[in-house]
């Protein structure tokens, strides 16, 4: 667990990205990974600055991140998970829906996470069992909207869009339920707009651990709940469908997932 002086080291180095992100959209440089999946010179900025840096206050602690090779991890072990940007191609468009994303991981769960949007100077973050905040106010997940009054946002997989075919009739069933849906491109801020009451719901497939490893603890310290598709808890060093909610929502949601991909 990071002591509360090393958590302000962390957060204080996470917003420190915004003037490097900035400064590097200036001569933004864009290479194409895969369909629809992008990579830029500020994700590769952003992700060394904050590597070197957190190499110096904790030398012992590897990094698992977007932008690199990760291999021979084990769950018993301790690392930083690193989205450098999460929204890239919302960052191509300036759209300013993006976000840099560091979680801390210690043998099967993340203990510390931080989400930052520097467009929008959001800083969210969350320490295992101390609440979760945005810009040092603290934040509680909606708990008592029905699913007809909800907001709830989605992932439509752009990445694979083979996926669409069976996706969008379980976006459909819950869009008739619900009251509205969102599409923000960054998971890591959809589960953050749970976590503050913006949002009640957020659904998406096969979502790496640095899309989702930050906002899932902020998630829970704020009172919601994250789940896979199947029910299972959150694997973290791998990939995963997840389910985000108010507690209240967790049971019609998953029946919509149910009733779609698993009792066909």
């Amino acid at each position: 667990m990071l002591e509360h002086e090393e958590q302000k080291e962390v957060l204080s180095l996470v917003k420190k990205t915004r003037d490097l992100i900035y400064r590097e959209l200036e001569s933004a440089k864009v290479t194409v990974k895969g369909a629809a999946d992008y990579v830029t010179n500020v994700d590769f900025a952003v992700q060394d600055f904050l590597k070197r840096e957190l190499e110096i206050l904790f030398p012992d602690i590897p990094m698992i991140a977007e932008e690199k090779e990760n291999r021979n991890l084990s769950p018993d072990g301790t690392y930083w998970i690193l989205d450098p940007i999460d929204g890239t191609t919302n960052l191509i468009h300036h759209y300013g829906l993006s976000a840099v994303a560091l979680a801390l991981y210690e043998r099967g769960e993340i203990i510390f996470g931080a989400v930052y949007n520097p467009f929008h100077e959001e800083l969210f973050y969350a320490a295992k069992g101390e609440g979760a905040y945005l810009n040092g106010e603290r934040i509680v997940a909606d708990n008592q909207v029905e699913l007809k009054d909800a907001v709830v946002s989605y992932g439509s997989s752009p990445y694979e869009k083979q996926r669409a075919e069976k996706l969008f009739p379980l976006f459909y069933r819950i869009f008739m339920q619900a009251a509205d849906f969102r599409r923000t491109g960054s998971a890591e801020l959809d589960l953050c707009y749970v976590a503050c009451g913006r949002q009640h719901g957020f659904l998406e497939q096969d979502l790496k651990p640095w899309d989702y490893s930050a906002g899932s603890l902020i998630l829970t310290e704020a009172g919601g709940m994250i789940k896979c598709w199947d029910g299972s808890t959150l694997p973290y060093l791998v990939n995963a469908d997840i389910l985000a909610s108010t507690e209240k929502l967790a049971g019609p949601l998953m029946a919509a997932i149910r009733q779609e991909f698993f009792c066909r």
